[in-house]
C-alpha cells in the first residue's frame, strides 16, 4: 500500500452521506482542507519551555487510551485512533461529530 486511502477496513461513507447528493456538492467537493490530529496540550511557562532538551518528557492532557481530534481547518469534525499502514501513520475514524448539533455543536480550535 502506498496511499491511506488503501487502509485495510477503510470504506468510502461519501454515497451513504445526504450531502453527497446535494446539488451544489460537485461545486464544493474539490475544496481543499487542512486535516490536522490533535494528540493532546499542556500548559507550561516560558522558563518550562526553554528548560527542555533532547529526551525531555512533556505530560499532555489526554490519556494514552482516548480517541484523537480530528480538525478540518481548526473545526472538530471527529474522533479518531492512531493506526500504521506501511511505516507511516494513520488516523482510523471512530465517531464522527454529531451533524445533528450543527455549526454550534463544532468546537473551534484556537
Amino acid at each position: 500500500m502506498t496511499d491511506m486511502s488503501e487502509a485495510p477496513g477503510r470504506t468510502d461513507r461519501r454515497d451513504s452521506r445526504t450531502i453527497a447528493g446535494a446539488p451544489n456538492f460537485d461545486l464544493l467537493a474539490g475544496v481543499s482542507l487542512r486535516v490536522s490530529v490533535e494528540v493532546g496540550s499542556t500548559s507550561m511557562t516560558l522558563a518550562e519551555l526553554l528548560a527542555l532538551s533532547d529526551g525531555s518528557v512533556v505530560e499532555l492532557d489526554r490519556a494514552a487510551n482516548e480517541l484523537l481530534d480530528i480538525y478540518a481547518n481548526g473545526t472538530l469534525i471527529a474522533k479518531g485512533e492512531i493506526v500504521s499502514v506501511d511505516g507511516r501513520y494513520g488516523i482510523q475514524v471512530a465517531e464522527l461529530v454529531a451533524p445533528d448539533r450543527g455549526i454550534a455543536g463544532f468546537e473551534r480550535r484556537g
